[in-house]
């Protein structure tokens, strides 16, 4: 049963429009089956003049939904108008989760042999391998580059023979770094806090160049579940290069004690089979 939805606490500004609920219905009655208008839940002020009437929404499907009938008169006449009859969702409705766009859905893992996914020209975390840095800047004033000019300087940079047109920026290194430290890879997993020691002692972590060097190796154990992975130096595991097994001495341990038992034959008891001659 739907909730009676209050009305606004609004000044109604014109009582001919808000009193016309029977106006309304008639209006709605126009449009839709009879079954499936219920209650008046209220009005809405849109406007001066202008106001909305809702009537609960009995059609399957449609729970938590109501219909809208907006209504308006001119000035100085007593017969409203309507605007517009619409099907809206209340505030208990099923309604469809925000849209969001394809390229922001898609996660890590998700892209599948054959896929592309193109990154776009302002892409903050790619810079343009001459520059390392922002836009050229020609007597102190900042060039903004065009798509087109864009294009250009990568296929320049490409019949020169300068290697990558793009470079990872600033803001794409600090964000790859903090994705790295607080992944699986980090000291915060439950691998890492488990670990006797860290990755920065151990033999198998291969170093890398440049500033994510300072945090970051990579591990070449074939044993460890990170192996050929990014892990920063306060990460660890259980296959540490160093790692040794205690040895403990310990006794072996005593013969079972038992009773022996011999089967004593009484007087005049004949055993079966092979117990009685093997025969």
């Amino acid at each position: 049963m739907l909730a009676a939805v209050r009305t606004q606490e609004r000044k109604v500004n014109d009582a001919v429009t808000a009193a016309a609920v029977d106006q309304a219905r008639a209006a709605l009655l126009e449009e839709v089956p009879a079954e499936d208008v219920g209650d008046h839940l209220g009005r809405r002020v849109e406007a001066a003049r202008v106001v909305t009437h809702l009537f609960a929404c009995h059609r399957k499907g449609y729970v938590g939904w109501q219909w809208a009938v907006t209504l308006t008169r001119a000035t100085r006449q007593k017969k409203v108008t309507v605007v517009e009859v619409a099907l809206l969702p209340g505030p208990d409705a099923i309604v469809a989760p925000a849209w969001v766009p394809y390229r922001e859905r898609i996660k890590p893992g998700d892209l599948s042999p054959g896929d592309l996914l193109p990154v776009a020209d302002d892409d903050p975390r790619l810079v343009p391998t001459y520059s390392f840095g922002d836009d050229p800047v020609e007597a102190g004033v900042d060039v903004q580059l065009d798509s087109a000019a864009k294009a250009q300087v990568r296929q320049v940079a490409k019949d020169l023979g300068l290697g990558r047109v793009r470079t990872l920026s600033p803001e794409g290194r600090d964000a790859a770094a903090q994705r790295w430290y607080d992944g699986d890879g980090g000291p915060d997993s439950a691998l890492a806090r488990s670990a006797p020691e860290a990755c920065s002692s151990c033999g198998f972590l291969v170093r890398i160049s440049g500033p994510l060097g300072l945090l970051f190796g990579v591990c070449a154990n074939g044993d460890a579940n990170d192996d050929g992975r990014v892990v920063s130096f306060d990460h660890g595991c259980g296959a540490h290069s160093e790692v040794r097994l205690t040895k403990r001495h310990t006794s072996p341990p005593p013969a079972p004690a038992g009773r022996r038992h011999r089967l004593r034959r009484r007087p005049g008891h004949v055993l079966s089979g092979r117990s009685a001659g093997g025969r």
